[in-house]
C-alpha cells in the first residue's frame, strides 16, 4: 500500500472525514497534463482510471507497433531527494497508413512502471506526448521524456521497473468523455527493463597529510544514498566498500583492501604510507542502489 507519511492536526468532524479517505489515495501514479485523458483510456481496465463505469464502449486495437525502444539511454535511472530527473525515451513507430499519428487527438510516449506487467502496475510514470517525425509514410522516429520526481517514490520502489510503449488515437472522440467503441489503442509491454535506484554518494578523507613514509595513514568516508520515505540522506550500513589507491602519475586504482560501512554508513581503516598518491573508496552498487566511486584525495608521502 503505498503511504507517504504526514503530518497534519485534525479534529472533530475533519478527523473523521480525513479517515474515510481510501488510503489507495494517498499516492497517485504520475501523468503530464498533455496526456491525461490518453492515460485514463489507458488504465480504464485498471480500476484506476476516471472512465471506469462512466463511458460506453471498449477500445479496438490500434493497427501500430514499436520498436527500438530506449530508456535512459539504456541506463538505470538514479533519483535523489529533491531535483526531478528528466528521463529520455525514444522508440520507432510503425502504423498503418489510416493511422494520422500527427492527428491533435493521436497521443504516443512510453510508461514506466513497477509490478508484474503494464496492466498490473504498482505505480507508474507516464512520459509526454512524444515527438514523432515522419521516415516514410508509415513509419516515424519518436522522443519524450518522463520526470520523475523523488515525492512521488518511497523507498519501496527501488528496485525492478519495466517500460511499455503506448499509442491512443481518440479519432475525433471527445477525450474527457469518448466512446471507446471509436478509440484505438495500442500498448506493447514490456519493452525494456530497468532498475529505479536510490541515488548513492561516498566521501573519504585520508590523513594526516602530508605524512612520513612508514607512518599509519588513516582512511575515513561514508557511504550514503537517499531515503525516498522522509527525502533525507541516511547511511547504507553493512555495506562492502573497497579502499583503492592511485599512485601518483598512475591512471589506474588498485584495490588494497575491502572493508564494511558501519551502522551509520561510516568508514575508516588504516594503511602504512608509501608513495605519493590517491586514496578513494569505491561502492560496487546494489539491485536498489547504484555504484559510486569518491573523489581521491591526495597524500603527499615525505
Amino acid at each position: 500500500m503505498r503511504i507517504r507519511a504526514t503530518v497534519a492536526a485534525v479534529t472533530g468532524a475533519l478527523a473523521l472525514s480525513a479517515l474515510a479517505v481510501p488510503a489507495a489515495q494517498a499516492a497517485e501514479p504520475k501523468v503530464p497534463a498533455d496526456i491525461a485523458a490518453a492515460s485514463e483510456v489507458l488504465h480504464a481496465d485498471s480500476g484506476r482510471s476516471a472512465f471506469v463505469g462512466a463511458v460506453d464502449g471498449e477500445p479496438t486495437v490500434l493497427n501500430a507497433t514499436f520498436s527500438s525502444v530506449k530508456v535512459n539511454n539504456g541506463k538505470n535511472i538514479a533519483v535523489g531527494t529533491t531535483n526531478v530527473v528528466k528521463v529520455p525515451v525514444s522508440f520507432t513507430l510503425t502504423h498503418g497508413k489510416e493511422v494520422n499519428i500527427h492527428a491533435a487527438d493521436f497521443f504516443a510516449g512510453v510508461e514506466l512502471y513497477r509490478g508484474a506487467s503494464f496492466e498490473d502496475s504498482i505505480f507508474y510514470f507516464d512520459s509526454n506526448d512524444a515527438t514523432c517525425t515522419d521516415s516514410s509514410a508509415t513509419v516515424a522516429s519518436c522522443k519524450a521524456t518522463v520526470e520523475i520526481d523523488p515525492f512521488a517514490l518511497l523507498n519501496e520502489d527501488a528496485g525492478s521497473w519495466k517500460a511499455a510503449a503506448f499509442a491512443v488515437a481518440f479519432n475525433g472522440e471527445d477525450p474527457e468523455n469518448p466512446n471507446l467503441d471509436n478509440v484505438g489503442v495500442k500498448v506493447q509491454d514490456p519493452t525494456n527493463s530497468f532498475k529505479l535506484q536510490r541515488y548513492s554518494k561516498l566521501t573519504v578523507n585520508a590523513s594526516p597529510e602530508p605524512v612520513k613514509k612508514g607512518k599509519t595513514i588513516t582512511v575515513t568516508g561514508k557511504l550514503s544514498r537517499a531515503n525516498w520515505d522522509d527525502n533525507k540522506y541516511h547511511g547504507y550500513t553493512n555495506q562492502s566498500v573497497k579502499l583503492q589507491f592511485r599512485k601518483k602519475g598512475s591512471d589506474t586504482y588498485t584495490t588494497l583492501k575491502t572493508i564494511k560501512s558501519n551502522s551509520t554508513g561510516e568508514l575508516k581503516t588504516t594503511v602504512t604510507a608509501s608513495t605519493d598518491g590517491y586514496f578513494r573508496y569505491s561502492f560496487a552498487g546494489t539491485t536498489t542502489t547504484p555504484a559510486v566511486n569518491a573523489t581521491g584525495d591526495f597524500v603527499d608521502v615525505q
